[in-house]
């Protein structure tokens, strides 16, 4: 079963051990947020992987902000 993280994100036990995943792919959140750390632009990520759109970034984006912003509460 999937399990929606995020606007665009989710993350199933049997698709790659459970990793935050762009839904519909096998391609990894912190794949696309270490492109972006390394400087690439959407664009650029969108040719080397065609199956994305610019929404599928900005959803890594989002999950990224989400996890910044969450608090733990002790």
């Amino acid at each position: 079963m999937s399990h929606r993280i995020c606007c665009g994100v989710v993350s199933t036990a049997d698709v790659l051990r459970g990793k935050p995943r762009i839904k519909g792919t096998r391609i990894p959140v912190s794949l696309i947020l270490g492109y972006l750390a390394a400087g690439h632009s959407p664009d650029q990520i969108i040719v080397e992987f065609p199956d994305l759109r610019p929404e599928h970034i900005a959803a890594c984006l989002d999950y990224a902000r989400e996890l910044a912003n969450f608090e733990a509460t002790v």
